[in-house]
């Protein structure tokens, strides 16, 4: 690989529903220092307005989904870096990306880093947000095969090699389709629990209709995209069981799931080498084989 440069193409994504949420995360990475900031808010079904002059904008008309949202920002910044941040997250410290960057120096193997995020208002951190079994310490780095996207760190090149966020996820499980590709290409990602963001600690039930329904969509997705033949039968029928008996005293979320459970098999995916043996062997090895 060529030597990273500290330039971060930052690609945030929103809605335009969080106005001051929105300027607050501007702030805190037009603030960042000892490294260059490249800046767009791509607007996912609404014109961005009243921007700081340093940041460019891209607008769709209509809502394209998450991982397309941001995939249509990438080529509008420039940087070895591509930084994507949720626009209700902020970064605390003015040194936040340039330890990031530091981070991927020391280890180039590394193609994505996520920092841990944190609730502003001391409320306990959701156990989903920590991308690995163990969660007692949330401050303890490690590699990781899962993903909580909202401030994500992406090597330029990586990215591009491995096909960008998958777009046919539109909302959920589009981090684990990404890790698992960079990881199948022979890099490595990264939970810096020692870099700390603040995002607010809600459920994604009680904020996204659709969760329950894209919950069980996506995981049929991940499986048809990346999964070989028996690997792939084993991890939907171990999701399916445990999401149908978390839910058991919800008939709505089962109605939702079910639902989506079936959309996701008619879906059409584009053509997509699945992962490795060698890959699987590998998350295996770091004791998050593919069928959990």
């Amino acid at each position: 690989m060529n030597e990273l440069k500290p330039t971060f193409g930052c690609v945030v994504l929103t809605q335009g529903n969080r106005p001051i949420q929105l300027k607050a995360a501007l702030s805190s990475l037009l603030g960042q220092v000892d490294i260059e900031v490249d800046v767009v808010v791509v607007g996912n079904g609404w014109l961005p307005t009243d921007l700081p002059a340093a940041v460019k904008s891209v607008h769709s008309k209509e809502n394209l989904g998450i991982p397309a949202g941001r995939n249509s920002g990438v080529s509008s910044v420039k940087g070895d870096l591509l930084f994507f941040l949720d626009d209700d997250v902020i970064l605390e410290d003015n040194d936040t990306l340039s330890r990031i960057y530091q981070k991927f120096i020391e280890m180039p193997k590394v193609a994505l880093m996520q920092p841990q995020p944190k609730d502003p208002n001391g409320l306990a951190t959701p156990r989903r947000w920590i991308p690995r079994l163990n969660t007692k310490n949330p401050d303890r780095p490690s590699h990781i095969f899962a993903l909580w996207e909202g401030a994500t760190t992406v090597r330029r090149d990586v990215f591009e090699k491995v096909g960008s966020w998958p777009s046919e996820f539109f909302y959920g499980h589009e981090g684990v389709d990404l890790v698992w590709r960079i990881w199948d290409a022979g890099f490595r990602c990264w939970y810096a629990g020692d870099v700390v963001v603040a995002h607010p600690a809600v459920e994604p039930e009680t904020r996204h209709q659709i969760y329950y329904q894209y919950q069980a969509r996506n995981r049929v997705l991940l499986a048809r995209r990346n999964l070989p033949g028996l690997i792939s039968f084993l991890y939907l029928l171990n999701w399916k069981a445990i999401s149908l008996f978390r839910l058991r005293s919800n008939s709505e979320g089962k109605k939702e799931f079910n639902k989506g459970w079936r959309e996701g098999k008619r879906v059409d995916l584009s053509p997509q080498k699945k992962l490795s043996w060698f890959t699987v062997l590998k998350m295996t090895l770091f004791l998050r084989p593919p069928i959990i």
